[in-house]
């Protein structure tokens, strides 16, 4: 994993960093980047972002002509034969860094000072009672993952809300210092899942992150299918929490990579419950 940047290090690690974070994170700031990451001049960056993130292009579509803007690169669709077959009832919402944590006492403990209540994630304390004895999964997206999502689980969708906030940074110097969670702009969708319960599907916005863009489908009263594509993010890095209601026995094989500070590296589509067969991409 990169060591955090010299200007993420001087925004949360420094006092002057952090008078200029009440700018930074304002989401007028993301909206007026996105304005250029979404004009045809922002095109000059695609190549050496590409080049600098070794990101490999033979997994995505590329329009005939290419390109746009550096914002329709950002948010590429997979080839066709790299669709999500998945055969498990729950599986990764992306690709990401994956870190678990328990939920005791309607908390998400992410460091030593700082909590996370489920009720204020949600800002539902009725909803949030279903999670008092279950495992939160914190998914992050750097800048070089694909930005797409899916849905985790398969059910009825009874509950969607959108949370409006502030953008901070969700790399891991931010989150053990501020409570980002709580704080950055979120949407999520609740789903009741005969298989796993009550599922909670979050995706939380970032710094210069301009959009969650979630299809209209993601609605009470429809069905989430895992696997179908739920919505992506535009330009940054950023993060879906999913929300389970008890603790299951996690998949052994994402349990023993390599994490760095807590993080696993996942890739959509992967089972996430042991026992289950691992998805794979046809």
């Amino acid at each position: 994993m990169k060591k955090e940047s010299a200007s993420i290090r001087f925004l949360y690690g420094t006092v002057p960093g952090r008078m200029c974070l009440k700018l930074f994170t304002d989401p007028l700031i993301s909206k007026a980047a996105a304005v250029f990451l979404s004009s045809r001049a922002s095109r000059a960056i695609i190549p050496g972002f590409i080049k600098r993130n070794r990101i490999d292009m033979d997994r995505y579509k590329v329009p005939k002509g290419g390109y746009i803007s550096f914002n329709d690169f950002f948010k590429r669709k997979l080839k066709a034969g790299f669709k999500i077959s998945p055969s498990s009832a729950l599986i990764c919402p992306c690709d990401g860094l994956l870190t678990i944590k328990q939920i005791k006492n309607n908390s998400i403990v992410e460091a030593k000072n700082c909590k996370y209540s489920v009720s204020e994630l949600l800002r539902d304390r009725k909803l949030a009672s279903h999670f008092s004895d279950g495992l939160a999964l914190i998914f992050r997206l750097t800048p070089t993952h694909y930005h797409r999502y899916c849905y985790c689980a398969s059910g009825k969708i009874i509950g969607q809300r959108r949370i409006d906030g502030i953008l901070h940074c969700v790399r891991p110097i931010a989150v053990k210092s501020r409570k980002v969670y709580i704080q950055n702009s979120r949407e999520y969708t609740v789903i009741a899942d005969p298989s796993t319960g009550f599922v909670v599907q979050m995706e939380v916005g970032a710094m210069l992150v301009g959009k969650i863009s979630n299809s209209g489908k993601c609605r009470p009263g429809n069905t989430a299918l895992k696997g179908r594509e739920k919505g992506y993010f535009e330009f940054g890095g950023s993060t879906i929490i999913v929300l389970l209601d008890r603790r299951y026995r996690l998949n052994s094989d994402i349990l023993k990579r390599k994490a760095v500070e807590g993080e696993i590296p996942v890739s959509i589509g992967e089972a996430l419950l042991q026992g289950d067969q691992n998805c794979r991409q046809k």
